[in-house]
């Protein structure tokens, strides 16, 4: 059966479906959306996936779409190389990392992206610098675990980096903008804040397949 996925440069959700794509060596099918024309709501999306966000993987007749959920279905159909992990116990420290990132970082990261990405006239500083420091507090944790593995969880590249990875190249995308240096200050540089955050980036970029991943119109320098 074929393999479509509909995604959407940028997307740190989006990011992770290519990530396990690559990841797993899977044939796959890429249809790339264009947000500024409203593709991910169009009809033919809407009837893939009802809310019209992305992204969807389309597995012959059947569609998933939430990212972890289109991880965990890749996992369990194609299970190796896994994602999340070989035994139960390595399973059950890879979901709770996620967990862990999805209900205390994640919505932070997405609140100081969309500051600067989407609303960069509307920024209330206060409430930036609050959702900095529970990023920071939270990257501090990440950093622990990297510094005792080349991974986020285990000896090997799994769900939980996939999850996270994206979050953070977007933040430090976000950050690198001239009107975010005060907040960045105490974040960037990476590799002085957090050196092994900063080596696991260059791993994880270093992995077969990355750059077919990577946003497209990152490369030509837009936001």
């Amino acid at each position: 059966m074929a393999i479509d996925v509909y995604w959407g440069s940028g997307s740190p959700y989006s990011w992770r479906v290519l990530l396990a794509l690559e990841y797993k060596r899977l044939a796959y099918t890429s249809h790339l959306l264009q947000f500024s024309k409203q593709e991910h709501k169009s009809p033919q999306m809407l009837a893939l996936n009802f809310r019209g966000r992305v992204p969807v993987l389309k597995d012959g007749d059947y569609v998933v779409f939430e990212s972890l959920a289109v991880l965990y279905y890749l996992d369990r159909k194609y299970p190796d190389p896994p994602l999340f992990g070989r035994t139960p116990e390595e399973a059950g420290v890879i979901m709770r990392v996620i967990c862990e990132y999805q209900s205390y970082a994640e919505d932070h990261v997405m609140r100081i992206a969309r500051a600067y990405f989407l609303r960069p006239h509307a920024v209330r500083h206060d409430e930036l610098a609050d959702s900095m420091h529970v990023v920071a507090s939270e990257a501090r944790s990440i950093e622990a675990r990297l510094a005792k593995s080349d991974w986020v969880v285990g000896e090997s590249f799994s769900a939980a980096d996939i999850v996270i990875f994206p979050g953070l190249q977007v933040l430090l995308r976000a950050l690198a903008k001239p009107e975010a240096q005060e907040l960045s200050a105490r974040f960037l540089p990476l590799d002085v804040h957090y050196p092994a955050l900063a080596r696991w980036t260059r791993r994880v970029e270093a992995l077969p397949g990355y750059e077919r991943t990577y946003p497209p119109h990152w490369r030509t320098g837009r936001a």
